[in-house]
């Protein structure tokens, strides 16, 4: 996945501006990301840096504009990737001021060009620990991307990192010691390293780069469960290939407010294994490590709640459950943060669902950010549960009556997960139905 896609741009986020921090890839980020914006709107886009670049680094654009007073920008042909720096020397080019910058955000936000800021400097360094006077991030950023490399790994601190010693300072490792997966997330969730002055509505974004294997994929995917506690999604690969994996916080939703009046009595608190079928649901989406694992509720809203009483779950009562199931999931996705990337729905009256295919969903969309996935059982047949990303939510949140998920297929790109096991096909809708799942002992 390319980093366009991995950061979630759209055209009509183009006037957005990103600030980009840290080691390891900051610039070719940038420009990679400038150029995708470019190709995929013909629209300009404007780069710039509150810091030093390399007078080389300035090839990357299709024009250089080294400029210290806006009277000169007047008459700008606006037109490709633009790179705008203060003076340019022999070897290096200066900030923009503050004037510069200013006029910059105005024009951007006018023009509804995307502005890309490099707001600090690494030396060519694989990792950065802040000193106190940076990183010099415009307030006005509305997404940082805070860059590690990972190729520092294993490396002695004085050899991978610019500012060793307050690497050192920050992380507790000593100057000589090799840099471990855990120091730089420590460095990266520091007050004082990775999260330092960034503005407090900014997004914030780790961009894990420089993972050339898959061992140091992996790496980086470990700890990008850490990094979510203080980042809104991290981005894991290598921009030198263009392959980026992004990981964002996947929620869970259990259906579980039907009424279950053709059934005679309420399915979602049904017996299966010595515990009720919601119980068994929630505990799959736990395992799963979907966050936060939401159980709304309709009928029996009480027992439902206490059958998950002891669970790390968030219960959302929808009380117009009568008018159909599309309200109780326009309920649920209302109440989702907002740095939910995505959401898993489980239905209640299928305990059976293996932990399997929940992971399988999950790591399907960190590959690919698809609209919808569904599994596809047995190469003909859909089934539950289904993952819905986020460009889907305003479109749920408006569904009322009778109608699930599906009534909004037509409007979103859907991609099916091939899965051959057809335990993903059953549910309990009729008493036969459940003394079936009682007695089948491969479930």
């Amino acid at each position: 996945m390319d980093i366009i896609h991995a950061l979630r741009w759209r055209r009509s986020s183009s006037a957005q501006v990103y600030a980009f921090v840290g080691a390891g890839g900051k610039t070719t980020a940038i420009f990679q990301l400038a150029r995708e914006m470019f190709r995929a709107s013909s629209a300009p886009v404007f780069v710039t840096a509150t810091t030093h670049l390399g007078i080389w680094q300035t090839s990357n654009a299709d024009q250089h504009i080294s400029v210290t007073d806006t009277k000169t920008l007047e008459t700008l042909e606006l037109k490709g990737v633009m790179l705008f720096t203060g003076k340019a020397g022999t070897e290096r080019t200066d900030p923009v001021n503050e004037e510069v910058l200013n006029w910059l955000r105005a024009a951007a936000k006018e023009n509804h060009i995307p502005l890309l800021i490099e707001a600090d400097g690494s030396r060519q360094l694989s990792l950065k620990a802040p000193a106190a006077h940076e990183p010099p991030i415009p307030n006005f950023s509305d997404i940082v991307v805070c860059v590690a490399g990972l190729s520092a790994l294993g490396k002695p601190i004085h050899e991978a990192t610019h500012r060793p010693e307050i690497f050192s300072a920050l992380t507790g490792l000593e100057l000589n010691q090799p840099i471990s997966p855990e120091s730089i997330v420590h460095m990266l969730t520091h007050p004082q390293g990775g999260l330092k002055n960034i503005p407090p509505h900014a997004q914030k974004v780790a961009l894990l780069n420089q993972s050339e294997t898959d061992d140091t994929q992996a790496i980086g995917g470990n700890m990008a469960g850490e990094l979510l506690r203080h980042f809104d999604s991290v981005l894991v690969g290598s921009l030198m290939s263009n392959k980026l994996q992004t990981f964002e916080k996947t929620a869970g939703i259990i259906l579980a407010a039907g009424s279950s009046t053709r059934f005679g009595s309420p399915k979602q608190l049904l017996d299966w294994k010595g515990q009720p079928f919601v119980r068994h649901v929630a505990e799959t989406a736990l395992k799963a490590g979907l966050s936060p694992v939401i159980v709304a509720t309709g009928a029996y809203s009480e027992k439902v709640q206490e059958a998950v009483k002891s669970l790390p779950v968030e219960i959302v009562h929808n009380e117009d459950h009568k008018q159909g199931q599309g309200t109780t999931i326009a309920r649920a996705v209302a109440s989702l943060p907002p740095e939910t990337g995505s959401a898993v729905f489980l239905l209640a009256d299928q305990p059976q669902i293996p932990v399997e295919i929940v992971r399988a969903l999950v790591e399907s969309h960190i590959n690919k950010m698809q609209d919808i996935i569904i599994p596809l059982v047995l190469e003909e047949r859909r089934a539950n549960p289904v993952l819905f990303d986020r460009v889907t939510f305003p479109n749920l949140m408006k569904l009322t009556g009778d109608v699930g998920g599906r009534a909004v297929f037509s409007m979103h790109k859907v991609e099916f997960l091939p899965w051959h096991d057809d335990k993903l096909l059953f549910d309990v809708d009729t008493p036969e139905d459940y003394q079936r799942l009682i007695n089948d002992e491969t479930l």
